[in-house]
């Protein structure tokens, strides 16, 4: 594999950057980081206020940390609270993560990760700590996300309205893969690959999913902290470019009883620092699985488990990992097997990978890449054996479900809580602060009172 070449790639310095500035006539400026739950958070800046945060660094206030995704106040966190007087946290804007907005004429857009003592429960940090261990153990990260995401004809104003019920998707019915759907709406199709590959954040596949108004998005791969900025970039401005043409987009793990979930699945593979070849690949080797690709696919499955709260961070994601929808309920794997955990893609020499398919769409692209590479990395340190390949339907296979995943957002946290792996790898301020965030969602939805708690029980108990 090889890296993509971003046209900013030679912007170091806040001098190369007002020559880029000039060069390209923008006049506004956008900068930004991504919160625990994958969301990006920003405002606009002046030139003078640009500069200085790319020479020296800005301050963003500490409650975008502290908060949930609508904005309330965790409990029980120690990194961000009243205790802390939500006081400004350091943030260091990344260089290479610069574009231009092709949405916003003459803008552009910087992403920046929390530095100095708020660095240990950044997303973006924690994931490139372990793109420093991988480099450390003499490996470069290539990755890359695919997502299925949901278009209606609906608003912000008209879901709500609706209180979220009786929404009409984009199209009707059950028709993947179907050209009939993407010719009928090829202006937004096209119009969504001319976005991306405008922000340098390229769709090698597009097309329709099974399910009425789905889609699937392959993401172009690229190195390590590259492909999260490029999944992060992806989901944000696809839910942008959708509310412009008057359609919503959801990235919600499964928001239809009727319909399979959504996912965010996930391609790894390590190539040689030295000369660049991908150390996945044996030629001739039971399916061309080198000694280190099987250690690393043995990390993956062994330590699933105890990170399953940093993939699978709402409590809406379980709904999605049950039998027959397309997700896996256990840790394991297999060749070319989409019932499994992770699915060993056995394509050349170039391409050998690991498929991550416990991932959702609702996923923080930053953690779950952290958590799949965290993984196997452990398994190659510790030379981990392979455990048998499930081969067939992995719902029904005994050996398949011995090793079962956390059912609820609680158990998973709880099994984050109580990993020594998880504390060794991103450390504990990470783990905790995590782990409290994912308890506070879990509290949260059991607050509330369903549909499904209505139509069960208000007559018949």
């Amino acid at each position: 594999m090889t890296d993509s070449q971003p046209p900013t790639r030679g912007v170091t310095n806040v001098a190369e950057l007002d020559q880029w500035i000039e060069r390209e006539g923008i006049r506004f400026f956008k900068i930004g980081v991504f919160d625990i739950d994958g969301i990006l958070r920003g405002k606009y800046v002046d030139l003078m206020k640009l500069r200085s945060a790319v020479d020296k660094g800005f301050g963003f206030c500490d409650v975008v940390l502290g908060w949930d995704l609508h904005d309330e106040l965790y409990e029980r966190v120690e990194v961000s609270g009243w205790h802390t007087g939500y006081r400004d946290a350091p943030v260091r804007l990344d260089l290479s993560s610069l574009r231009r907005l092709p949405l916003e004429e003459d803008t552009l857009l910087l992403i920046g990760s929390f530095c100095g003592d708020y660095a240990e429960v950044c997303p973006r940090t924690t994931l490139s700590r372990t793109i420093d261990r991988a480099a450390a153990m003499g490996f470069g990260v290539d990755a890359a996300f695919e997502y299925e995401f949901f278009l209606f004809d609906e608003t912000p104003q008209s879901i709500r309205a609706k209180g979220y019920r009786d929404l009409r998707p984009m199209t009707p019915g059950m028709f993947g893969y179907s050209v009939l759907r993407d010719s009928v709406h090829a202006q937004f199709y096209h119009d969504l690959l001319e976005l991306m590959e405008k922000f340098d954040c390229a769709i090698e596949g597009l097309h329709s999913e099974t399910g009425p108004g789905v889609l699937e998005a392959a993401i172009r791969y690229t190195r390590g902290l590259a492909a999260a900025d490029k999944a992060a970039i992806f989901k944000t401005f696809t839910k942008v470019l959708a509310q412009r043409a008057d359609l919503m987009a959801t990235f919600m793990a499964k928001w239809s009883n009727d319909y399979p979930g959504q996912s965010g699945h996930l391609h790894l593979s390590l190539r040689d620092s030295a000369t660049g070849q991908n150390v996945f690949h044996t030629e001739g080797a039971p399916h061309s699985m080198s000694e280190t690709m099987q250690h690393f696919v043995a990390g993956q499955v062994r330590y699933l488990p105890e990170l399953t709260s940093m993939v699978c961070a709402t409590v809406n994601s379980y709904r999605r990992l049950v039998p027959g929808m397309w997700a896996p309920t256990a840790s394991n794997w297999g060749v070319e097997n989409r019932t499994t955990a992770i699915r060993v893609i056995p394509a050349g020499p170039e391409a050998q990978r690991s498929e991550y398919r416990i991932a959702p769409a609702d996923a923080n692209p930053y953690l779950a890449e952290a958590a799949a590479l965290a993984s196997g990395l452990r398994g190659i340190e510790e030379g981990l054996e392979l455990p048998s390949a499930i081969l067939g339907n992995a719902y029904e296979d005994p050996d398949a479900i011995s090793s079962p995943l956390p059912t609820s957002l609680a158990e998973a946290s709880a099994a984050l809580r109580g990993s020594t792996m998880a504390r060794e790898c991103f450390g504990d301020a990470f783990v905790e602060h995590f782990a409290a965030t994912r308890e506070w969602e879990d509290l949260e939805s059991r607050k509330s009172v369903t549909d499904w708690d209505l139509a069960r029980y208000f007559e018949i108990i």
